[in-house]
């Protein structure tokens, strides 16, 4: 099995730091509102990453963190804290955001079939295994305090910036530019560990006793804390967006490695960004669309995981309704032929043939989790002549131990065209096709969503489209 590690700008031959077994983090959502599918897409690949690894037969232990303090609006410490933000604007303690959003999160992570980590850790479930390692930390040089903050100095770090490329000296440039609330920073780069309740954050409302007054702690410091107390120090693999790499990976490096002075994880995998309108989809930046908004559109959350696995993890996805509608089309013509498969003769088939296509599989997946050859397979799989339907059967649910699509669940489960549709609904149904045919795509998205409404679902085919009542 091969994974590109970001920290070597490589594709490695896996090897785990204890035979037969894997330890595994996945930086966690900030619970201060709705994930968004390009987050869900992180979590897809998570999840697929997860899948291969006990597909090989490794017994997996993945934990997973809840960010519910300490993330502030800016990345240079510098804004609001985003949990509070968001709970002064809902009228809410920061804890009932905290509950609210984390349990939507695990809901569409749900919807999606991905499995539950072994941990899942909330930030402030960790505050005293935080403070300790602050401690360290403070002991042995690393980290200072001003009267806003405990600091750690990156220039004390020689290997900082190892994970992004980027030299402590043109990260130490780069941080010139940057906003800097506290001027008794010794560097605009030293980033927070602790913050004290005192000016800009002396009214926030979740605090916290310490060694350098009462406060709460930076963004970084959870998940150091998080991955050692559960898995050790080092541990094999460390999972995120992309966009963690150059700040609160790079951090976590640091913070970690010079508190115990052993390596934090031996392999770093990155998951790209889905793009709308070819831009970044963010919170931030307003252009976020939730899976909820999809459900409510009538697509399925497992269209949209076969989605994410038409394109490599590793690689921009960018998203259109048109995308997400081809994705949901070539999905139900999956279900719809291996639902076929249930209700036809079986005949016996060669099993050294079977053999050979479950390892073109493994292949795919264990180079570096090739999910669009994996899914290519499978089309090959349910299309295939020389194979009897109960073969098929077999490896449709083998290939999908790791797709997660739950192929023959869904299958099974297929509606079926409904005859007595209303002609109101027909006709609707009607024009949306005119509409697609014509290439007015947002006109016809917008009668899907009425028909949505309504309680109809529509699926096109090749060269039409069928009406399903919604159950």
């Amino acid at each position: 099995m091969k994974l590109f590690n970001t920290l070597t700008r490589t594709k490695q031959e896996f090897k785990p730091l204890k035979k037969g077994s894997v330890s595994f983090y996945s930086c966690g959502p900030t619970v201060y509102n709705y994930a968004h599918i390009g987050n869900l897409r992180t979590y897809i690949f998570a999840d697929v990453l997860q899948r291969t690894l006990e597909y090989n037969g490794y017994k997996v232990k993945r934990v997973m963190n809840i960010t519910d303090v300490g993330h502030l609006t800016g990345d240079a410490d510098s804004g609001e804290d985003k949990m509070e933000k968001e709970a002064a604007k809902e009228k809410k303690t920061p804890w009932e955001v905290a509950a609210f959003y984390t349990k939507a999160f695990l809901s569409d992570v749900e919807d999606l079939n991905n499995k539950k980590p072994s941990k899942i850790v909330s930030a402030t479930k960790t505050i005293k295994d935080q403070i300790n390692i602050i401690k360290k930390l403070m002991a042995k040089g690393y980290a200072y305090a001003t009267e806003q903050a405990v600091y750690f100095a990156v220039s004390k770090f020689k290997n900082y910036g190892a994970l992004s490329g980027q030299s402590l000296k043109d990260k130490l440039t780069a941080a010139r530019a940057e906003v800097v609330e506290d001027k008794a920073k010794r560097n605009a780069a030293d980033f927070a560990l602790w913050f004290k309740l005192v000016g800009h954050h002396a009214n926030h409302i979740m605090h916290w006793p310490s060694p350098w007054g009462v406060g709460f702690p930076g963004w970084h410091i959870e998940c150091s804390a998080i991955s050692t107390k559960h898995l050790g120090q080092p541990f094999d693999i460390h999972t995120g967006g992309i966009d963690l790499i150059g700040t609160h990976h790079t951090n976590e490096i640091a913070q970690s490695e010079a508190a115990f002075d052993k390596p934090l994880a031996k392999y770093w995998l990155h998951g790209e960004f889905l793009l709308i309108d070819k831009a970044k989809m963010a919170k931030s930046d307003g252009n976020f669309i939730t899976l909820q908004i999809l459900k409510d559109k009538g697509f399925l959350p497992l269209a949209y995981r076969y989605l994410c696995l038409t394109t490599h993890y590793r690689s921009r996805l960018n998203f259109s309704w048109q995308s997400l509608e081809g994705a949901t089309n070539a999905y139900n013509n999956l279900l719809d032929m291996i639902a076929g498969l249930f209700s036809s003769k079986f005949r016996v088939s060669s099993f050294e043939f079977q053999d050979k296509i479950k390892k073109d599989f493994i292949k795919h997946v264990n180079d570096d989790l090739n999910t669009p050859q994996a899914l290519a397979l499978l089309w090959e799989v349910v299309k295939n002549q020389d194979l009897s339907p109960k073969a098929k059967l077999k490896l449709v649910k083998d290939f999908d131990s790791v797709l997660g699509l739950d192929l023959l669940k869904m299958a099974t489960a297929r509606p079926k065209a409904n005859k007595s549709i209303p002609a109101e609904i027909k006709r609707l149904a009607q024009e949306r096709w005119a509409k697609k045919q014509a290439g007015d795509y947002q006109a016809a998205d917008v009668l899907r969503l009425e028909l949505a409404k309504k309680g109809f679902q529509i699926e096109d085919k090749c060269d039409s489209y069928i009406i399903l009542k919604k159950s």
